[in-house]
């Protein structure tokens, strides 16, 4: 297996100096994700995993983390025994995962061992407009549903996460049909900023105003969620 590598982050793991791994590979087809190469191929700067192993091996003095991101880690049947090798170096795992893989998820959380020790669930649109991404998935909405019950569940750290976009691609009723999955957690509003786009179109919109975020983040609010919009947020891999 190959994946992109960011030898350190200070931004993808709350609280932690980490490592972050960017797997290839997507059920989804956002139009905006900006990790093009990785979704479609041709990303040019893969490397193999044991030789990313290797790397955080000799650095675990200096980090205390990894990120397993994408792209889309779930799709891995490797990732188990994955996780369960960082976790030996003594680093704790962070997961970002758009939730189109339960199954994976489900499977990750049968163990301490396995289990990453912080997630991420995006939070992409409301649940019955996936069909509308592109989804690789039968049934994106109740996988979604599935995953988010799975992390609301687990007792693991975790937070949501939601793109604003400049067009109005994501509403206050996307946020209304949100918020059922959604537990007290921190649900982390970001604007858009293009680049890279999945769909070059979107390369043509403006950046979305930290306005537009806030709106969501209130939205969320209201609704009795953690609806939070950080300032100088920086996309992971971008």
């Amino acid at each position: 297996m190959n994946v992109s590598f960011r030898k350190t982050s200070l931004v993808d793991y709350p609280g932690r100096v980490a490592g972050s791994l960017f797997f290839p590979g997507c059920a989804l087809r956002c139009p905006w994700c900006h990790n093009r190469s990785l979704v479609l191929g041709g990303e040019s700067d893969l490397i193999p995993l044991e030789a990313v192993l290797k790397h955080l091996e000799k650095r675990r003095a200096l980090l205390s983390g990894a990120v397993l991101s994408g792209g889309e880690p779930t799709l891995y049947g490797e990732l188990p025994a994955l996780i369960r090798r960082v976790k030996g170096l003594g680093l704790s795992v962070k997961l970002d995962t758009n939730g189109m893989e339960p199954v994976m998820l489900e499977r990750l959380l049968q163990s301490p061992e396995t289990s990453p020790d912080y997630i991420a669930l995006d939070l992409k649109a409301a649940p019955e407009r996936y069909v509308f991404l592109g989804s690789r998935r039968e049934s994106p909405e109740n996988a979604l549903k599935t995953s988010a019950a799975l992390v609301c569940g687990s007792g693991i750290p975790h937070e949501f996460r939601t793109l604003s976009f400049p067009n109005g691609f994501i509403t206050e009723q996307d946020i209304e049909a949100l918020a059922p999955l959604a537990d007290d957690a921190p649900w982390y509003f970001r604007p858009f900023r293009p680049g890279n786009c999945l769909d070059p179109a979107w390369d043509n919109l403006e950046p979305a105003g930290s306005a537009s975020a806030e709106a969501l983040a209130r939205k969320a609010v209201s609704l009795g969620k953690r609806g939070i919009c950080p300032a100088g947020y920086k996309l992971p891999h971008a």
